[in-house]
């Protein structure tokens, strides 16, 4: 559905500038935008994939994952088409890369915000969870539902690639509680050639979400032979650990797909590999994802098991008041959906 968009200027000649992402497209009239879902109209931008969701489900928070916000929860979870990067190894192409693989572009099914909103009250979820492709280029769509959303008492979680402008981000901040980004390598080469996008902004939007009180947590998927070096690796663990050690690091293991599908699986060494750099860096929690099993955390003082994530279910038995119950270590985090986030001990 088309809805007038927002962070554009209109230009004297009736092209626009869209201010959403660091791409910052000149738009020419009846064009679209990088992402394929921003299209110029006599000067006016519009959104195209307003309230169309393409994909939805109830999921665990820790599919998205997120290991340190309302653990054993559940999340509605939705998203619309479409992707500002065009990583070659993307594992939900077939919704985010629509707009250049396949002619017909993906259907999706409208719901408004009141609507979303209701039906994740219904189906018992703690959250909403603007996830799959990227949400930031439908942040209107995700700003007007997170707003009805706190109302009904929901949180309200994006996992995204982090390439938003600071302005579209700072907006998006009052109503967003958490957000897992995926940051896919250290080299702007890489984000260059591999993901057509830039390194810098998405440091910069972690670093910005972190200022303005947002839970954060990030994902790495490790490609062998793409960003598996030990020194990378350093450079991300080293990276995170300066902005703040208790954000949790998630590495997670790469499956063929979408272009690249002549690469293997990712070994478990190397996972193991960056569990023990970032933990060298200062990391205080690190992840292995996408191995068939969920990662428990424990106290990084007394090495308790805080949070038991076995056997399909998860336990938060040995954290009281966002401490270890064994030694008082404050683990941050959001462990109760009246609680705001706790940052740094």
């Amino acid at each position: 559905m088309k809805h007038v968009a927002s962070f554009y200027k209109t230009m004297e000649n009736g092209e626009v500038r869209c201010y959403l992402c660091p791409h910052r497209c000149l738009i020419g009239k009846g064009e679209q935008g990088f992402c394929g879902v921003r299209q110029n109209e006599e000067g006016t931008l519009y959104t195209t994939t307003y309230g169309e969701v393409v994909a939805q489900a109830i999921d665990p928070i820790e599919k998205k994952p997120f290991y340190h916000f309302l653990p054993g929860s559940r999340s509605y979870s939705i998203a619309a088409r479409g992707c500002n990067l065009r990583c070659g190894f993307c594992q939900n192409w077939h919704i985010s890369q629509t707009p250049e693989t396949i002619e017909e572009k993906t259907a999706g099914i409208r719901m408004t915000p009141e609507q979303l909103a209701d039906e994740a009250q219904k189906a018992g979820c703690a959250s909403i969870a603007y996830t799959y492709s990227e949400p930031s280029i439908f942040l209107e769509y995700v700003i007007d539902t997170a707003r009805v959303a706190r109302e009904k008492g929901l949180r309200n979680v994006m996992v995204t690639n982090g390439y938003i402008t600071s302005d579209a981000l700072k907006t998006a901040a009052p109503y967003i509680d958490a957000c897992n980004v995926d940051l896919k390598s250290f080299r702007d080469d890489f984000y260059r050639t591999t993901c057509h996008g830039r390194l810098r902004p998405v440091l910069r939007a972690i670093e910005t979400m972190k200022e303005m009180g947002i839970w954060v947590e990030v994902t790495t998927l490790v490609i062998p032979d793409g960003n598996d070096s030990r020194e990378e690796l350093s450079n991300i663990a080293s990276f995170l650990s300066n902005v703040d050690p208790s954000i949790p690091w998630h590495v997670s293991r790469f499956h063929s797909d979408f272009r690249m599908v002549d690469v293997q699986a990712t070994p478990l060494s190397r996972l193991n590999l960056a569990v023990e750099v970032g933990k060298e860096a200062g990391l205080h929690y690190v992840y292995r994802g996408n191995i068939g099993e969920m990662e428990s955390t424990h106290c990084p003082s007394c090495g308790d098991t805080i949070v038991d994530r076995s056997h399909d279910t998860v336990r938060a038995d040995s954290i009281q008041d966002s401490s270890c119950t064994r030694c008082g270590w404050v683990v941050p985090g959001i462990w109760s959906n009246e609680s705001e986030p706790v940052l740094r001990p």
